[in-house]
């Protein structure tokens, strides 16, 4: 290639840019290593990393169990190296595991359709609000300050972008959204209301009241969720317009922040405005029952200027995983898991002073009661036991106040050396 463009060395390919953006040295990486050598580190890394620790930590990352058959379903070629399904002839198999999918979400969130999935939870709160704002063809967003902070985080990026005015609203004394705050800002400008429950407190909001308010001043209201066990025990979320949340829960590695899987279902007056991809049922030429990706062509997300979202490479396989789950777990399993969640929170809540008194699932703020939490979560660690969340982090009023969460993967000797890690 040299000799044909007339040039000696690489280094004449770039000859023409200044020196001192020039890098003329060795990079400061070490020498290839062979295969055993690279296995010894990243076995010595390992041994390095909390595997054998007891976890309470929740805050929207949750420590539960993952069958093993996800994993053998998930590494199948046919799903594992599959690209999205735009020819449905030869993606049967992965447009009807889709369906199944946004089926068992509806199911799980008594909404009436769902799409194949989004990036994850915290970007699917910003899509739910655009799609309220061109519901509604109002522009301004309203979101409890109870919601995931960095949902909120990721709302705000959205948003200041979109033209979207965004106001928070506070919490109540119990911890669940303040309705009196709520009442002062909610006017006919607003276009939606986002609400999480079980919120980033761990407590069940009034979704009942919330809806009378907001329907009263034609917005929407949207329900968030960061832990989809509590969807096994507690009613679906029917008073929401959108459902929006995460599926992390469901067999998906914490995997230190993701990749991850997030919902969005609504009703099926609103299925033009929802974001992403729709798979659904159809028949094949010879009359069978078939799937193919419906109500939107594959230009609405390439073409960025006409797209309902820029959501293109959904997390379908991650998806599967939930899918996998969900179908293992069934319907009284999932009841059974949420039961225990419930169960091993409440007795550990038991032993602790509760920051909030309202109904909670798997997850409540205790106070630290003149230490730091840091300090505590420190002493826990010497136990080979990861605490909770400190909250000052995002609530500088709750600065002594610690989030922790129970799954059923805590042992009951766990949960009192958590207890006792408090008293002493």
């Amino acid at each position: 290639m040299l000799d044909a463009i007339g040039l000696k060395s690489e280094e004449d390919l770039i000859a023409y840019l200044p020196s001192d953006v020039r890098f003329d040295k060795r990079l400061a990486i070490d020498d290839g290593k062979s295969e055993y050598e690279i296995v010894d580190y990243f076995r010595a890394r390992s041994a390095e990393t909390a595997v054998g620790y007891a976890s309470f930590l929740g805050a929207g990352v949750y420590n539960h169990y993952r069958p093993v058959v996800v994993e053998t379903v998930v590494s199948r070629g046919e799903f594992l190296t599959a690209y999205t399904p735009y020819q449905p002839e030869i993606s049967q198999g992965t447009l009807t595991s889709i369906f199944e999918f946004q089926t068992m979400v509806c199911q799980l969130t008594g909404m009436e359709v769902a799409n194949a999935s989004m990036y994850d939870g915290s970007s699917a709160v910003p899509e739910a609000a655009m799609m309220a704002v061109r519901i509604t063809r109002r522009d301004k967003v309203l979101v409890a300050r109870t919601v995931h902070p960095e949902y909120r985080q990721v709302l705000q990026t959205y948003t200041q972008h979109q033209g979207i005015p965004l106001e928070e609203i506070g919490y109540d004394k119990k911890g669940r959204l303040d309705l009196d705050d709520l009442r002062k800002k909610l006017n006919e400008d607003v276009a939606a209301i986002i609400v999480q429950t079980p919120n980033f407190f761990g407590l069940l909001e009034q979704l009942g009241e919330m809806k009378r308010l907001v329907a009263a001043k034609g917005a929407l209201l949207v329900v968030v969720f960061t832990e989809a066990a509590a969807l096994g025990i507690i009613e679906p979320p029917r008073d929401a317009d959108v459902v929006v949340g995460e599926l992390q829960s469901f067999a998906i590695s914490p995997s230190y922040g993701g990749p991850y899987v997030g919902i969005i279902a609504t009703l099926e007056k609103y299925i033009r405005q929802i974001p992403g991809r729709l798979v659904g049922e159809t028949t094949d030429a010879a009359g069978h029952r078939a799937f193919c990706l419906t109500l939107a062509t594959r230009e609405q997300h390439i073409r960025r200027e006409k797209a309902t979202s820029n959501i293109c490479t959904n997390q379908a396989l991650l998806a599967l995983m939930a899918t996998v789950f969900m179908t293992l777990y069934g319907k009284e399993g999932l009841r059974e898991l949420a039961v225990q969640n419930l169960s091993k929170a409440h007795y550990l809540a038991g032993k602790l002073p509760l920051r909030f008194d309202a109904p909670f699932f798997n997850e409540f703020v205790i106070t630290a009661n003149g230490r730091s939490p840091e300090e505590i979560n420190s002493k826990l660690l010497e136990q080979k036991i990861i605490g909770g969340l400190p909250l000052g982090r995002f609530y500088p009023e709750l600065t002594n106040c610690m989030l922790l969460c129970a799954t059923e993967m805590n042992k009951r000797s766990d949960m009192d050396a958590v207890a006792s890690a408090f008293k002493n």
